[in-house]
């Protein structure tokens, strides 16, 4: 017998004892996964974007038998060191036999390979041969539909009766119902094609359906048609489209992470190329046709997008007698509630002629790439002048171009991209990954954006929610002297050149976290976090000189101590202690949160619930807080003031087509008799909420 089929009879053996206490291995629990790849929350993170992306890798899993060492990258699981032996390990082995057999990789452990099965396969089944039209369709490996349906049972202000103003007229009310309404069709075979529809409405935006408005029955809708691999055609989409190329200077859609508690290998960003949209945000996607053609190791996607765009239209001045008009904002919130939010919605055309060229060599260690694309506005967009806003783009065109590289070498692995926009502004990225041994990996990542850079779709490891006025130096470490103990961290110095909101005048800062991790058995972990952060922004007007702004320092500190206990494959339950403090001026102000988790299963019913307690000082202290939501929503809320949040989440799997979800959550507030401001007000202390949904699997 060969040492690779002894070593393939008995790792199976091994293995499957060291799971039996563990959750399903093809199981995923998102919430968990965020949250140890995120050291904090932060409402510029666009959550529902990477819980898509994440479930979208989940439903299509990456094959091992042919998956490349940038596609396990882009997973922002493994260390450099743990790509670079799987390579090594399938090119000297041949195809993986089982996938019992990653335990026999040198540097995967068991904690790896768990938070990497949910994502991972062996030989998909990439095409149906014989197969052809509908039917083709119709028998799709992955194929389903949902409903979902959430509602605030607290009346806001929004959908009360309307006030008498002076003169007669009436108040501004919403003209919808309070219910959420979510659907979605999927059918996808992998590596063959998906086909894709999304509709949303949100609370008070009413079903109608008026072209002139550009509405039709739900609020916002989404379609995709994509192919892929039919000849040198390596991809086809139809519908909504986003990219991702490069470090994130020009397309920069997808998975990614940044700064947080998974200090290495989140700092990049992958060359994934062209992907479908199916995420309700209504902005950051292309809406057209894009392909990709590869010939050897050549690349080349080509694409055009024709988009509306929610906006406020200005007239000018000197044109009062005539349309002409500009864009003084684009309206991101994707909200129709309103007479004036109407108004604002698909009020301009937003035109991209875009394109990118990728090389990668025939041993898979080097990358090259560039970028290119032309944004042009049916009105031009001159926002109103602010006093930090001077070199923000203006004008109905802009062009932005980078070059791109990646290159590994052995257990090392370095990326860069450089950018310039039509504005002659210019955007820089350099970094290295690398396993110096097997127990330290290590980042370091330096960035700088231009205060005239001028990227629409970028999305590059930056400090800001936006790569623009910006320069920074990232220093990540992990550390695992023993099996059972990792240490990790980072340092993260920034400066702004130029002025931003809540900052008139340049200005720098830092942060820095430490996160230790402790797992004494499979079924116990802890793990202790802190961290500190210092920037500057504007005193209160009250504070401020007659003359000049004054810029004050704010340190804002975090600590959690976390705590999961896992018996059996039944059931978990995790205990989080949070506490944060901020000071400012002379002033310092705390805040807490804590709660108790429980998840259990039994049969085909699995449940979640949690109670948790908070105490804040002020809004600067608020505290967010992951929460389970049924599948494809998330729920991130963020609380400050005094009270308490419940929920519980049941699902049941009716039959192996059908399964439900009913979700309650609620929040008390000790300190308060109105929750909320304007049209969101609900009087008195208690927000209730519940989501129903159901999921239908074709052929199964």
């Amino acid at each position: 017998m060969t040492p690779r089929f002894l070593l393939v009879f008995l790792v199976p053996s091994c293995f499957q004892v060291l799971f039996a206490q563990s959750l399903p291995t093809n199981g995923l629990d998102i919430e968990r996964f965020i949250e140890e790849r995120f050291a904090f929350q932060d409402e510029d993170i666009p959550y529902e974007d990477l819980y898509e992306s994440l479930l979208q890798v989940h439903l299509n899993p990456l094959d091992l038998q042919v998956v490349s060492a940038e596609e396990l990258r882009s997973l922002h699981i493994l260390s450099p060191l743990q790509v670079e032996t799987f390579m090594t390990y399938r090119t000297e082995f041949g195809p993986l036999l089982s996938t019992y057999e990653l335990q026999a990789i040198p540097e995967w452990d068991l904690k790896t390979i768990e938070s990497i099965l949910p994502f991972v396969q062996l030989n998909s089944s990439q095409t149906l041969p014989g197969v052809a039209g509908l039917k083709r369709i119709r028998t799709a490996e992955n194929a389903y539909f949902i409903l979902r349906q959430r509602r605030v049972w607290q009346t806001r202000k929004g959908f009360s009766p309307p006030d008498t103003l002076p003169g007669g007229a009436l108040s501004n009310r919403y003209l919808g119902d309070p219910n959420d309404v979510y659907v979605r069709l999927r059918l996808q075979q992998p590596g063959d094609f998906s086909l894709g529809l999304t509709a949303d409405k949100d609370a008070g935006e009413p079903f109608v359906w008026d072209g002139r408005t550009r509405r039709y029955g739900m609020d916002f809708l989404s379609f995709h048609y994509t192919l892929y691999n039919k000849g040198a055609m390596k991809m086809l989409t139809l519908g909504d489209y986003q990219f991702q190329f490069g470090q994130g200077l020009v397309f920069g859609a997808g998975f990614s992470v940044g700064k947080g508690s998974e200090t290495v290998a989140t700092v990049r960003r992958s060359s994934l190329g062209l992907r479908p949209y199916t995420s309700v945000l209504e902005t950051g996607f292309f809406r057209g046709g894009a392909i990709t053609y590869q010939k050897g190791n050549f690349e080349w996607t080509g694409m055009y997008s024709l988009a509306p765009r929610n906006a406020s239209i200005q007239i000018f001045r000197d044109s009062l007698e005539s349309s002409e008009g500009y864009l003084s904002s684009l309206v991101l919130s994707g909200y129709h509630r309103t007479e004036s939010e109407i108004q604002k919605k698909a009020q301009a055309r937003e035109q991209n002629i875009g394109t990118n060229i990728h090389y990668q060599s025939p041993k898979n260690n080097l990358q090259v790439g560039a970028n290119f694309l032309h944004t042009r506005y049916s009105r031009p967009l001159i926002p109103r002048a602010r006093v930090y806003n001077q070199f923000e783009f203006r004008g109905e065109n802009n062009s932005i171009g980078s070059l791109y590289l990646s290159y590994n070498f052995a257990n090392h692995y370095f990326f860069a991209e450089s950018a310039l926009s039509q504005s002659m502004g210019k955007g820089q990225v350099v970094g290295i990954m690398s396993s110096l041994s097997r127990q330290v990996d290590f980042s370091l990542v330096w960035r700088k954006f231009d205060r005239n850079f001028h990227s629409f779709y970028g999305n590059a490891f930056s400090e800001g929610s936006r790569p623009i006025n910006e320069e920074g130096f990232y220093l990540g470490l992990s550390y695992k002297p023993f099996r059972k103990i990792t240490w990790s961290a980072y340092y993260d110095h920034f400066s702004f050149p130029w002025m931003r909101f809540r900052m008139y005048a340049p200005s720098s800062g830092s942060e820095w976290l430490s996160r230790f991790t402790y797992t004494p058995n499979k079924q116990l972990a802890f793990f202790f976090q802190w961290r500190e952060e210092s920037k500057s922004r504007n005193l209160l007007s009250d504070e401020q000189s007659d003359n000049q702004y004054l810029l004050a320092e704010g340190k804002r500190k975090n600590f959690v101590w976390n705590m999961s206990y896992q018996p059996n494959q039944w059931w978990q339950a995790k205990t989080r202690l949070q506490h944060s403090s901020y000071q400012i001026n002379g002033t310092k102000t705390r805040g807490f949160a804590i709660f108790q988790d429980l998840t259990g299963s039994v049969g085909d019913w699995k449940f979640s619930g949690r109670i948790s307690l908070f105490d804040t000082d002020d809004f600067e202290n608020r505290q967010y807080l992951f929460e389970k939501n049924v599948l494809w929503a998330f729920s991130v809320p963020n609380f400050y003031g005094q009270g308490m949040r419940c929920y519980l989440l049941a699902q049941y799997k009716i039959n192996n087509q059908l399964t439900c979800w009913a979700r309650w959550a609620k929040t008390t507030y000790t300190n308060r008799e109105g929750i909320g401001s304007g049209l969101q007000e609900i009087p008195g202390n208690e927000v209730t909420e519940t989501t129903f949904q159901l999921r239908y699997q074709f052929n199964r």
